[in-house]
């Protein structure tokens, strides 16, 4: 009998994302990747999406500057690590998204990589608005309002 294969759920984020721009709307979409990048990724290589962004080539969404890191055990047909991947999505959603991408200040940012129940590496996308410095100021008081809450709430309990 064959067993039941575990398939990891490690995710990988970009924090610094929300950090620096304000997300209208998210994605998920599917990644045209080869196989040593799939192998590279499960076994918990190095996959770094802060400097990665989104364009359209032709009408067709490409990532550009993602990080993989070349699969230890590859030969040499192993893949480069940051080359153009494709984005697989429906032709609906694209058009949507040029549309509002030739606005101004707008632009697509891969937010996070994950593994689906199925063993597919999904990357959902964000639609974005850049901030300001003093958007950024007021998350991050925002944010030490919160934990100083939940300190609190710690020490009531």
């Amino acid at each position: 009998m064959a067993k039941a294969r575990k398939i990891e759920t490690r995710e990988i984020l970009n924090k610094k994302a929300q950090f620096e721009y304000f997300f209208v709307s998210t994605f998920e979409a599917g990644v045209m990747l080869v196989g040593t990048e799939v192998k590279s990724i499960r076994i918990g290589g190095s996959v770094n999406l802060k400097d990665c962004y989104c364009l359209f080539i032709k009408d067709e969404l490409y990532v550009r500057s993602l990080h993989i890191s070349p699969y230890r055990h590859g030969t040499r047909n192993n893949h480069l690590d940051r080359r153009d991947r494709k984005i697989l999505m429906k032709k609906q959603e694209l058009k949507k998204l040029q549309r509002k991408v030739k606005e101004k200040g707008a632009s697509i940012i891969p937010f996070r990589l994950y593994f689906t129940d199925r063993g597919f590496v999904k990357l959902e996308i964000a639609l974005t608005k850049g901030k300001k410095s003093y958007d950024k100021r007021h998350s991050i008081k925002e944010r030490e309002n919160k934990r100083n809450l939940n300190r609190l709430n710690k020490m009531k309990l």
